[in-house]
């Protein structure tokens, strides 16, 4: 079970819907696993298409941060789309959205992030950074996914100062400092 700040609301446990592991049951977690309800009953992906509780952890000038991507979607058994939730603005989320996609998978770039609060999305391309679809609906279906993915540019992302810098960009995104300014 995972360390849920205090300032959420803690409803108890579930189980998530995807990996069948105990989450802790908070309004965020919920939009979650509607998220990946949505991937499989809506967008016709499997269970075993999607994998959740991925964490990137990074540790820079002291601070400790687990960024969490919310689901990761392949196919054919390779990483092709990374899925963040956030609640509220989304372009406060793209840069870290592309920033995971980046360096999630070492062997290469994860060419496309969705950023979503549950009732908007915006598609990436992380390749450019730019947005390439908005809403919910842009988010391919599995059965346009094995076209797409034939047209994605899954090149490794460079190592050294290039990924030092985007796991930067993680830990200063992704800190979670509650009201009080505690971590």
């Amino acid at each position: 079970m995972s360390d849920i700040p205090s300032h959420h609301i803690i409803y108890g446990t579930f189980t998530d819907y995807v990996s069948g592991e105990t989450v802790v049951d908070t309004d965020d977690e919920r939009y979650r696993q509607k998220l990946a309800r949505f991937m499989v009953e809506e967008k016709g992906y499997t269970k075993d298409d999607l994998e959740s509780l991925t964490k990137i952890e990074t540790l820079f000038s002291g601070q400790f941060v687990a960024s969490r991507i919310d689901l990761v979607v392949s196919l054919n058994e390779k990483r092709f789309m990374i899925i963040r939730y956030g609640p509220g603005s989304l372009v406060t989320r793209e840069r870290p959205a592309i920033a995971a996609a980046r360096v999630l998978d070492p062997a290469h770039r994860i060419p496309l992030a969705v950023v979503t609060n549950g009732e908007d999305a915006e598609l990436l391309d992380t390749f450019t950074g730019k947005i390439i679809g908005k809403g919910l609906d842009s988010i391919p279906k599995k059965e346009e996914a094995f076209d797409l993915i034939k047209t994605l540019d899954f090149s490794p992302f460079p190592e050294g100062k290039k990924r030092e810098r985007e796991m930067r960009i993680l830990n200063t995104f992704d800190v979670e400092i509650c009201r009080t300014g505690r971590p």
